[in-house]
C-alpha cells in the first residue's frame, strides 16, 4: 500500500492519532505470542485453551505403529471390492462355479470381521486375519478363507 493511502496521513496533527488517552497503542503491552501464559495471561489460557498445560496418559517411547496396524472390513462390505464387470459375471452364472478372488490386503485391510449378511454367491477371500464368525459366514455361502502374509 502506498504511503499516501495510510491512515496516519489523515491523522497527522491529531496528537494521539485516534488511539486514545489510556491504552496509547503501544507495541506489545502483554508480550508477544504465548508470553505470560503461566503468569499474567493464565486465566486467558485456562479459559480458551483448557488442558494446554500438563500431561495426560502414559508415555510410550519409540512407538512403532506398524506393529499394531490391522484395519478391518466386514463380510457385508467385501463384495464392494469386486470390480463391476466381474461382479455381474459371477452373479449371472446360475451354477456356483465362478467365485471371485478378493484380496482385502490389496485394498488396504488386514482383517475380515463377521458383521452383516453375505449374498448367497461363493467368494474366495484372502486376508491376514479372519474372525470366527467371518469364517463361518464365508464358508456357509460356499466360499473359502485363504490366509496370506
Amino acid at each position: 500500500m502506498p504511503t499516501r493511502a495510510h491512515k496516519c496521513r489523515k491523522k497527522r496533527g491529531h496528537r494521539k492519532m485516534g488511539y486514545g488517552r489510556v491504552g496509547n497503542h503501544h507495541k506489545h503491552p502483554g508480550g508477544r505470542g504465548m508470553s505470560g501464559s503461566k503468569h499474567h495471561h493464565k486465566t486467558w489460557v485456562n479459559r480458551w485453551h483448557p488442558g494446554y498445560f500438563g500431561k495426560r496418559g502414559m508415555n510410550h517411547y519409540h512407538l512403532l505403529r506398524n506393529r499394531t496396524w490391522c484395519p478391518a472390513i466386514n463380510v457385508n462390505e467385501v463384495w464392494r471390492l469386486v470390480p463391476e464387470n466381474i461382479k455381474r459375471e459371477c452373479l449371472k452364472s446360475t451354477d456356483k462355479s465362478k467365485a471371485p478372488l478378493i484380496d482385502v490386503v490389496e485394498a488396504g485391510y488386514a482383517k475380515v470381521t463377521g458383521k452383516g449378511k453375505m449374498p448367497p454367491q461363493p467368494v474366495v477371500v484372502r486376508a491376514r486375519y479372519f474372525s470366527k464368525t467371518a469364517q463361518e459366514k464365508i464358508k456357509s455361502v460356499g466360499g473359502r478363507c485363504l490366509l496370506r502374509a
